[in-house]
């Protein structure tokens, strides 16, 4: 019996980085299950999520890795980095200590990704206005001097957080249609659907082995 067809035509590759208490894992639980974790857990290595979402009229399915923040597991999540099309890099607008250190974040994050790989900026928990410590002038300063996509949101009421992963999908199609994005290339993080061989199909959504597990 033939398999149904794929109902996703391409899968990008997506990380999220930062420090550890941002809400990196919440951002990623808000996305896929449209739900907050009040008492989300730290991550230990890394986590995996999944979402097909339309990007410009096409189904892409994002395969979202989800690092920990803690610099004993940075060589760990590091392998991570490695062809991803997509970066979110995460700070917290009320810690200003999380800002501070998005330097070295996206210093890893250029070193270690390809160069056509879309870095976006977000400055969760938006809903804390009142205990803002980063302006979002600023945030926005660094964000177009450093070439990157930028968005203010809230895991917790789900502001932006569809427009962040939607808006660097964006991105990423816009860099296959213009030809800067090569799919050919393993580091691309791009892979387009794989055609399923008559009377069998392919696995596509088998998961890489995690490094750790969050408990």
């Amino acid at each position: 019996m033939t398999a149904a067809p794929y109902n996703y035509s391409y899968i990008f590759k997506y990380i999220i980085i930062g420090d550890m208490g941002v809400g990196k894992s919440c951002l990623l639980h808000q996305f896929t299950e449209k739900k907050f974790m009040a008492d989300c857990p730290h991550t230990i290595g890394v986590e995996f999520g999944t979402r097909i979402m339309e990007v410009n009229g096409q189904k892409v399915k994002l395969q979202i890795w989800d690092t920990a923040g803690q610099e004993r597991f940075r060589a760990v999540t590091r392998s991570y980095y490695r062809g991803a099309a997509g970066a979110l890099m995460v700070y917290d607008i009320t810690r200003r200590s999380t800002y501070n250190h998005l330097s070295s974040w996206l210093t890893d994050a250029r070193n270690l990704t390809n160069p056509n790989t879309v870095i976006i900026l977000i400055g969760n928990k938006a809903d804390l206005e009142a205990q803002r410590d980063v302006t979002y002038e600023e945030a926005k300063q660094f964000a177009e001097e450093n070439g990157l996509l930028f968005l203010e949101a809230s895991a917790k009421t789900g502001e932006n957080v569809e427009e962040a992963f939607l808006e660097a999908a964006k991105r990423i199609y816009q860099n296959i249609q213009d030809g800067s994005l090569d799919l050919n290339a393993a580091e691309s993080g791009v892979q387009h659907k794989p055609s399923a061989p008559p009377g069998g199909r392919i696995n596509t959504d088998s998961q890489p082995p995690k490094e750790g597990c969050s408990c």
